[in-house]
């Protein structure tokens, strides 16, 4: 036998074999890629949601106010709210992270006024940060850290003054009814962005405008159209309550 006869068919087995073997590896690098931006950040956008006291406390569940006294009657932030563009949210995702209030000492006294708890009973507000920072807060840690997160929602509720916007579009907290479609385009125009709007019900069966949701980007910082909006109220008009 010649010696191209033993040896020829080994370097055509190799090369087929390298060949699978640098494709095997492409494949596996490209899907760690994936893997690093998807834990890298873990979600798309922020919903920035303010609420109407009013409307919160004119339910059969009524409200009670936070140890500090009554809010004024302004929007209050409820939450700022990691999401995905699909419409799915990451919830409770470091449970070794807890909510410490000595990291953002420097702005209690600010979320006491912005960011107030009215649930019942009577309290200081930590049990709502608490359940902000733990379900919603711990899924944007790669980017925003304790005090980086309250922060930022309190950034974007100074510069979105929702209650000046629409009472210079006519529609005041006065128990006055209004469509939704009027409430959407009037914040539209003073923002420049598109908010979606929730409603509630009071004892008396009126459809009462109860939260403004707007979009955030992935920084915490800028808003932006939202890419997925959440139900809204399909049933107009909406009481604007007094508070």
């Amino acid at each position: 036998m010649k010696a191209k006869d033993l040896y020829s068919p080994r370097p055509k087995y190799m090369a087929k074999s390298g060949c699978s073997f640098i494709l095997v590896e492409l494949l596996l690098l490209q899907c760690l890629s994936h893997l690093t931006i998807s834990f890298g950040q873990g979600y798309d956008f922020f919903y920035f949601v303010q609420q109407w006291p009013g409307s919160y406390c004119d339910t059969k569940k009524s409200c009670c106010y936070p140890t500090t006294g009554k809010p004024p009657a302004n929007f209050t932030i409820h939450g700022l709210w990691p999401n995905y563009n699909n419409g799915s949210y990451p919830s409770n995702c470091n449970a070794d992270s807890p909510y410490n209030a000595t990291k953002i000492s420097d702005l209690l006294g600010k979320m006491e006024v912005d960011w107030p708890t009215l649930a019942c009973p009577t309290n200081d507000g930590t049990r709502f940060w608490t359940h902000e920072w733990e379900k919603h807060g711990t899924c944007s840690e790669t980017v925003l850290d304790q005090h980086s997160y309250f922060e930022a929602a309190l950034n974007i509720k100074n510069k979105v003054n929702i209650l000046k916007v629409l009472e210079d579009a006519g529609i005041k907290p006065d128990d006055t009814f209004y469509k939704e479609r009027q409430i959407r385009e009037a914040i539209k125009a003073g923002i420049g962005y598109t908010p979606a709007i929730t409603c509630n019900t009071d004892p008396t069966k009126n459809r009462q405008l109860s939260e403004i949701y707007l979009c955030v980007d992935a920084s915490g910082k800028d808003l932006i159209e939202c890419p997925k909006f959440p139900n809204r109220c399909k049933r107009p008009p909406l009481q604007f309550p007094i508070f």
